[in-house]
């Protein structure tokens, strides 16, 4: 069995450390790896050089993605993700504190999974990461790659 990864795009320092806390509050037995603009997400995906060597074929199980990223934004991450064959399935949460009704309109004509605005409190935002773990990581069903 392969290990489940949650990888997280996330440019903000503040919301990757609540983020990483809440998630290891959450007790869910996953790697996160954090990716801090819209290219290093590309690059994760897409195995470019600044990878680091990583294999571009081990996808994680679930991408928490931001819409407001330096170099490239969320939402043409997002694009590029559904016209790969091999990404086109990704689970994809936008986790975002945009309030903006496009951006919302956008995400999901781009084809994410859902969208959540980042809750301001802690203790919200640690049972927010909970949540989206426990349905996206245990009780959600995907397909098998192909």
């Amino acid at each position: 069995m392969t290990e489940k990864v949650i990888l997280l795009v996330e440019d903000n320092q503040d919301d990757e450390e609540l983020a990483v806390l809440a998630y290891e509050r959450g007790r869910i037995a996953n790697r996160m790896v954090v990716v801090r603009d819209g290219q290093e997400a590309l690059d994760y995906f897409f195995g470019t050089p600044a990878n680091g060597g990583r294999d571009a074929q081990v996808l994680p199980q679930l991408v928490l993605l931001d819409l407001k990223l330096p170099k490239v934004s969320g939402l043409e991450v997002l694009r590029r993700l559904r016209a790969d064959p091999r990404t086109r399935r990704l689970p994809v949460v936008v986790l975002t504190s945009s309030k903006e009704e496009q951006d919302l309109l956008e995400s999901y004509d781009c084809g994410a999974n859902s969208y959540v605005r980042k809750p301001v409190d802690f203790a919200k935002f640690a049972d927010a990461i909970h949540q989206l773990q426990m349905y996206w990581l245990v009780l959600n069903e995907q397909p098998t790659a192909t």
